[in-house]
């Protein structure tokens, strides 16, 4: 496919551009070109051409499915997206939330941004939620800096976080930028948090535990109680990851599980747009213990209607204004949609439609782990290494038959993994196309492994040397 640059044709032009109607006036010498500007001359059906027939080679929700383990990669309603165009919302200039004499101007953005707070809140059994994190590794990292204040707070002599070797590779990064040392703990056989090792491993000099339930196994928690009384001996804090949250939404609260501090990614439980497809946001949640210390400014309701606050011993602005605002309206929009009901339907069917795909798959690529699981099923590939092929095959292959790749190598705790979160938005129709296709590739894979090795082969590129594409990025070399 040629570049845009070379459908240019000199000459050619895409606008027209009308005469002056006001004086000529040349800016000053120095601020002036002196070479041409090299553009492309094209039409405009050039440009809509060539830019459409770009997006048709892009794998994306809207298309495909992506049955992207820990990455949730859902439907996002197109109506949420009408809701926060709104020119109320769309066009609110962000520095009359900061300015006191202008507040009255954006009473509507401040009345979403209290109840949708609320409504987290009360989702995560939390006691207040600040929406400045524009990421869920920024929420992590949010947390872990509350955690610090509270511990610095009480003059508590602590400085280590257990984290499971099986949490997502940002617990410990989030950890280890706010200042403390990251201890791992060991999974069981099971795929679950070693208790004896967490036994061991707690002291008093730990002031934090940093736990994803269900975690990245695909497995709840079930210790996650008494997990949470061992640390709240020592005085250390609960923290949730809340990248798997829509395992249990509307059916299980972290806070009533034990947890002091949480993130949510609205850009992943709440259906706005994910990766590629738009920002993030990473609210957070805590109990009572670290409400003093939430960033600053807080939305709080008077009768004269909504103001600014900072809490007593807050530690500072973390994002500029309120996060990534447009996304907390489209999350807003759905959780009012769903209401309670709807929320424990989502749980429901992520986890009826990751089993459903487990109990398909698991004659051709064995569980990591025994059991039913949640949200995700984590897989292995390692039958197949005696022919040659890996999990990373498997993902090079799905393209070739129209499905985005599950995640491979992750978990790191499982050998050749293959982690598919099916998610609760696809239908049984698209669960069996894929596994019809994983089956297919299976039998590829003990007969003919040379097609995987091959793949893929019908897309723009081919398989390339990644290290070398990595390295050298102006070039593309064929495989």
């Amino acid at each position: 496919m040629q570049l845009i640059f070379e459908l240019s044709k000199k000459g050619r032009r895409g606008v027209q551009i009308d005469p002056l109607d006001v004086p000529d006036v040349s800016p000053p010498s120095h601020l002036c070109r002196h070479t041409d500007l090299r553009l492309p001359e094209v039409t405009e059906l050039d440009v809509v051409r060539h830019f459409t027939r770009l997006s048709r080679r892009n794998f994306g929700v809207d298309t495909n499915f992506y049955p992207l383990g820990s990455c949730t990669m859902k439907y996002n309603p197109k109506v949420m997206d009408r809701i926060a165009a709104e020119p109320g919302f769309a066009q609110l200039h962000p520095h009359l939330s900061s300015c006191p004499a202008f507040l009255k101007e954006c009473q509507g953005a401040l009345a979403l941004i209290y109840h949708l707070e609320r409504l987290l809140a009360e989702i995560g059994g939390m006691d207040a939620v600040t929406l400045q994190p524009i990421a869920g590794a920024h929420g992590e990292l949010t947390g872990t800096l509350l955690i610090a204040a509270y511990h610095k707070d009480k003059r508590n002599e602590k400085d280590l976080v257990l984290v499971p070797d099986s949490a997502h590779g940002t617990n410990p990064a989030s950890a280890a930028i706010a200042g403390f040392k990251v201890v791992e703990v060991p999974s069981a056989p099971d795929g679950t948090l070693d208790r004896e090792a967490f036994r061991a491993a707690l002291t008093e000099r730990v002031a934090a535990v940093m736990l994803t339930c269900p975690n990245t196994h695909g497995l709840f928690e079930p210790a996650v109680q008494q997990i949470a009384e061992m640390a709240h001996a020592v005085d250390a804090l609960m923290y949730y990851d809340g990248a798997n949250l829509n395992a249990i939404v509307g059916r299980c609260r972290p806070g009533d599980l034990g947890f002091d501090v949480m993130h949510f990614n609205l850009h992943k439980t709440f259906a706005t747009p994910h990766g590629m497809g738009g920002p993030g946001a990473g609210p957070v949640g805590v109990n009572e213990k670290l409400a003093p210390y939430l960033p600053g400014p807080r939305v709080t309701k008077t009768e004269e209607g909504y103001e600014l606050s900072e809490p007593i011993k807050s530690i500072g602005k973390i994002a500029p204004f309120f996060g990534n605002f447009l996304v907390a309206v489209r999350a807003y929009a759905y959780i009012r949609m769903l209401g309670a009901e709807g929320l424990e339907a989502v749980s429901a069917n992520a986890v009826l439609n990751a089993n459903y795909v487990l109990s398909r798959l698991r004659e051709y690529f064995p569980p990591a782990f025994q059991g039913n699981c949640m949200h995700e099923c984590v897989l292995s590939a390692v039958p197949f290494l005696q022919h040659g092929v890996k999990a990373l095959d498997f993902a090079k292959a799905l393209l070739d038959k129209g499905f985005h790749a599950p995640t491979v190598y992750f978990p790191l705790t499982v050998k050749e993994s293959l982690m598919i979160e099916p998610t609760e938005t696809e239908s049984r129709d698209t669960l069996d196309a894929f596994c019809d296709a994983m089956i297919e590739l299976a039998r590829d894979a003990s007969e003919s492994p040379e097609k995987l090795h091959a793949a893929p082969t019908t897309t723009p590129v081919g398989r390339l040397d990644e290290v070398r594409a990595a390295r050298e990025l102006n070039c593309i070399y064929p495989a």
